[in-house]
């Protein structure tokens, strides 16, 4: 019989063969399974090979502290697992048939307000190269809806500035061609024409967005640069580079922009998960009649 590490390795690299998932979804999926297997051992000295559905509901039960989003992502790769093992013939039945994902309220993504977006927007040092870089960073994420590992994983060559444009691959090796407003092509061609060659020191790079060690931005370096950035422009609320990703959809969808259109430019596989942001834009819809309707409440 295969031990849980042969069969988390093999599902694995079906995974990676089949769908090419992001190396971080896969350590996602790797993680949740070993911990599984190893919670299978220590309780019952039973292998995932033969776990039983009670053994599955056992350990959902034994994870009460996981908000219901961090427990449906660990569902979904005990799921996904046993499917798998299924399909392949390696087990008869599938013991996650009968288990349902916990339920959860609707999350409403957080955001920025328009104006507090112009201001971070206008907070970098555009004096220095650092700052330059860090204007056109915002500008492109703020134009495109990019997540921030399609950002600072975006090779040279997918910026097409002529065109206005650009080649993004997303979730899953999806492609979308995105285009991006004048003002961060602007940005991005001040920082390709003085910034980017100062940064890099002679070295060369493939990555649009490199450090003054002339290396790829990170996500974390981006993080911290928005923290920063948010902090000098203002901005106390929590904020990361998803905000951003949430701003663009909200701000297209406040000013009228179709949901499919915007589906189309996140690179989201379902409408479902682009709906989220119509419960934001309503917010908006009232305030402003409440703010402006001669008969509203607060007039």
């Amino acid at each position: 019989m295969k031990s849980n590490a042969n069969l988390i390795d093999e599902f694995c690299t079906t995974l990676w063969l089949e769908e090419g998932l992001a190396k971080a979804t896969l350590q996602a999926y790797r993680s949740d399974l070993q911990q599984m297997g190893s919670w299978l051992e220590e309780k019952f000295n039973e292998s995932m090979l033969l776990a039983s559905s009670e053994h599955i509901r056992n350990r959902v039960h034994d994870l009460p502290e996981l908000k219901p989003s961090s427990l449906n992502r660990k569902l979904s790769s005990y799921k996904r697992f046993y499917l798998w093992l299924n399909t392949t013939k390696q087990r008869e039945d599938n013991p996650c048939e009968q288990i349902h994902s916990a339920k959860r309220g609707l999350r409403i993504p957080k955001t920025l307000s328009e104006q507090q977006m112009l201001d971070l927007l206008a907070a970098p040092d555009v004096s220095h190269a650092a700052g330059q870089r860090d204007k056109a960073m915002l500008e492109f994420m703020y134009a495109s809806g990019l997540r921030v590992s399609e950002l600072v994983n975006m090779p040279l060559r997918a910026v097409d500035l002529n065109a206005g444009a650009v080649k993004v691959l997303g979730k899953g090796n999806k492609e979308r061609l995105v285009p991006m407003g004048e003002p961060a092509r602007l940005a991005i061609q001040l920082y390709l024409q003085r910034a980017r060659g100062e940064l890099l020191t002679g070295k060369i790079s493939d990555f649009l967005f490199v450090t003054h060690l002339g290396k790829p931005m990170t996500r974390q370096g981006f993080w911290k640069n928005v923290k920063r950035l948010a902090l000098m422009a203002g901005i106390n609320s929590p904020i990361s580079p998803h905000v951003l990703r949430h701003a663009f959809a909200t701000h297209l969808l406040n000013h009228g922009a179709d949901l499919r259109v915007v589906q189309l430019l996140l690179g989201h596989a379902d409408i479902a998960t682009t709906q989220i942001y119509t419960h934001v834009a309503k917010e908006h819809l009232h305030t402003l009649l409440n703010q402006r309707h001669p008969r509203s409440k607060s007039r």
